[in-house]
């Protein structure tokens, strides 16, 4: 099982981080993705990468403004993320891990940097748009 895991610190209101990740509707920000296609039940959605590659999700766990988790696969991982949301002095605390089950024996070494780079391209897109919204 490989693990990942980013902190980062935003100048902006939990709500409205919160309010934007959890959005799958308005994905736009997300550099990666090219559509989201969520099902009616609420807890399934399908992101497509630039690519066209698919991976699913269900959400497992949902407590705004605090803490959202969901299990993910493709044909290449399956395992699970979760993101923590805190408000602290400095201002709104993002903690997001995934831990992550490699399927094809040839990308386990390039694993865990691949996700690293994965959450470092997400923390900044999202504070570009949480800036092009007002505060980040």
């Amino acid at each position: 099982m490989m693990e990942a895991r980013i902190r980062t610190v935003f100048d902006c209101p939990v709500e409205r981080i919160w309010a934007v990740v959890t959005d799958l509707e308005n994905y736009g920000w997300r550099s990666d993705l090219s559509r989201i296609e969520a099902a009616e039940d609420g807890k399934h959605f399908v992101e497509y990468a630039k690519n066209g590659y698919a991976t699913n999700f269900v959400i497992t766990a949902s407590k705004p403004p605090c803490r959202y988790e969901f299990d993910m696969e493709n044909d290449n991982m399956a395992g699970h993320w979760t993101g923590i949301f805190t408000v602290a002095e400095e201002g709104t605390v993002l903690d997001f891990r995934e831990c992550v089950e490699v399927k094809k024996w040839i990308m386990k070494p390039f694993a865990g940097i691949y996700l690293r780079i994965q959450q470092r391209q997400y923390m900044k897109d999202l504070r570009r748009a949480l800036k092009d919204h007002g505060r980040a």
